[in-house]
């Protein structure tokens, strides 16, 4: 059904909810989508297998029926497999405790037909850190459901975290959500995730400075933060205000997401705006909270009280929106946590995309997605994915399954050219990867690199001496290696087979044989490569020097 009032259904349904009892899950609990930890490595799992999101968020404004025509073609021509869409709680509830699913189900239904998996963003409380999604009858009714005022008695366009009328409405809509999907899809897994809330926290202020906050900002520093006893001034100082504000959007956050979870448990994350450096100009060593990014998000100063405040929220993934590689990295070092699974649920389309999609892949991300993929001319023109977009989610497609698999066993490794260094080295046990970039690679030379530093490779490791590669404008070679402690080995590498192929049903097939041109100058991918190969290597004597005796 499409549309669903306060019914007998939907209240019983959240009478469960209210009670904190669930609802036994639809088919067996381990065929739900849920995160998989193994050795502080993390999958995304699937119909009971690892699954890497090739995802592709679709613009604010495209989960609509006059929209949707415009979205498909898009995400085709991207070769995602998940699309992630914004469910709009204005449109789902426009009129209170009564409920309009039909985009819901225009969202599902589209996914199936076009064989995707589909991911729900949640525009609730939050959007962007202000309040432009909840409904007409919250907006209007700011005494009931009231605003964030700053430190100067300003109203913002944001909803206080500190108003429990305001989280009974979201999580009440939330749930209603949540027990309709797993009406619509229990049986069939198209939706496998769940974004509660979208870049949530305060545009405009530090903190909400109304009297029912500065109360429980006088009060005591709650004892699940394990932070210390005293007034949030007393632990936080200086950082106290913002440290407040995390801690009241977290513990709200949590609450929605642990009311949908008790209708139906599929994953849940929250996605963050996160700090942007200063600039060196401006004599200052950090941006402000509430005005340069949304204060009281999981930035990532406050990861840590995320976690403790949001236990129903299974992870945090950092949006990205900067051609700043270092930055990128620093930010993958904060959320690749061993109690946090990395995802990049938003990211620019830019020329770095390829490049930082092969370095989070390296360091263990489930998913991956740019941000805007639609034809609805907004940010994309002329109905065209360009090449170095597509090119990704294209040759690594094929291959997911054993990616996500391999990573959850800490077996992926990747390597990404850095300005100015023209070679790299992976290192497995008694095997490294040596990787060069750029073509053409002449004989003594230094390898050229490229013009924009796009060269980029992943090795996954199969056996001790068999592995699986692929990568752009890059040749490979592997070479035995001792540790350091260790004598030299009298010991090198040869090629036993470079096999290109692809894999159907789980099993390696081999299409051909690569050697020569292919293989004399290490596995050579260009850039526009579109092959996949399995390399077995074998052992040999490094030198072979005839005895005394046998000389004479």
């Amino acid at each position: 059904m499409s549309r669903l009032s306060a019914s007998c259904a939907i209240l019983a349904a959240l009478l469960i909810v209210g009670t904190g009892q669930a609802q036994s899950p639809i088919g067996a609990e381990s065929q739900l989508p849920h995160l998989q930890r193994q050795d502080g490595h993390y999958a995304l799992v699937v119909d009971g297998k690892p699954y890497l999101m090739l995802g592709a968020q679709i613009n604010n404004s495209s989960s609509w029926a006059s929209t949707l025509p415009d979205v498909w073609p898009a995400l085709e021509d991207l070769h995602v497999n998940t699309v992630e869409a914004p469910v709009y709680w204005e449109q789902m509830e426009a009129h209170e405790k009564t409920f309009d699913f039909s985009n819901v189900d225009l969202l599902v239904h589209g996914a199936r037909e076009h064989h995707l998996h589909l991911v729900l963003l949640w525009f609730g409380t939050w959007k962007n850190g202000q309040m432009h999604y909840v409904p007409e009858w919250v907006k209007t009714n700011p005494a009931k459901y009231p605003r964030e005022l700053n430190a100067y008695g300003k109203v913002l366009d944001v909803m206080s975290p500190h108003s429990a009328a305001t989280l009974e409405a979201d999580r009440h809509a939330f749930a209603a959500l949540m027990h309709h999907l797993r009406e619509i899809d229990g049986s069939e897994h198209t939706v496998i995730m769940m974004q509660v809330e979208n870049e949530s926290g305060s545009v405009g202020s530090v903190r909400d400075f109304s009297a029912a906050a500065n109360k429980e900002f006088a009060g005591s520093v709650p004892q699940v933060l394990h932070a210390g006893s005293g007034t949030w001034s007393q632990v936080y100082g200086a950082d106290a205000d913002e440290r407040f504000a995390a801690y009241a959007t977290a513990h709200y956050i949590n609450q929605v997401a642990a009311a949908g979870k008790a209708e139906y448990a599929l994953p849940m994350y929250c996605n963050v705006w996160i700090t942007y450096p200063v600039h060196a100009l401006e004599n200052r060593d950090h941006p402000s909270p509430g005005q340069e990014y949304p204060s009281g998000g999981p930035q990532q100063e406050n990861i840590d009280i995320w976690k403790a405040a949001a236990p129903s929220i299974d992870l945090l993934g950092p949006d990205f929106y900067s051609d700043d590689r270092a930055l990128f990295h620093r930010v993958v070092a904060s959320y690749a946590r061993p109690d946090n699974a990395l995802f990049i649920p938003e990211t620019h389309l830019g020329r770095d995309f390829g490049p930082n999609f092969f370095y989070a892949l390296g360091h263990g991300a489930i998913g991956f997605s740019p941000f805007g993929v639609d034809y609805t001319n907004w940010t994309i023109s002329d109905r065209k994915i360009p090449a170095f977009l597509s090119e990704n989610f294209a040759l690594l497609g094929p291959i997911e399954e054993q990616i996500a698999k391999l990573n959850l066993e800490g077996k992926v490794q990747t390597a990404v050219e850095q300005k100015g260094e023209p070679v790299a080295r992976i290192h497995f046990a008694g095997v490294d990867a040596v990787v060069s970039y750029g073509f053409p690679q002449r004989d003594g030379e230094v390898p050229p690199g490229t013009l924009d530093a796009s060269g980029r490779v992943i090795v996954a490791q199969l056996g001790p001496l068999d592995f699986l590669v692929t990568g752009f404008d890059a040749s490979i070679t592997f070479v035995a290696t001792t540790a350091a402690s260790a004598a030299p080995r009298n010991e090198q590498l040869e090629i036993l087979s470079a096999e290109q192929g692809q894999y159907v049903g789980g099993a390696w097939q081999s299409s051909r044989n690569w050697n020569g041109d292919q293989t004399d100058r290490g596995l050579r991918f260009k850039s526009d490569n579109k092959d996949v190969v399995r390399i077995r290597l074998h052992t040999l004597p490094l030198y072979d020097r005839p005895s005394r005796d046998a000389v004479h």
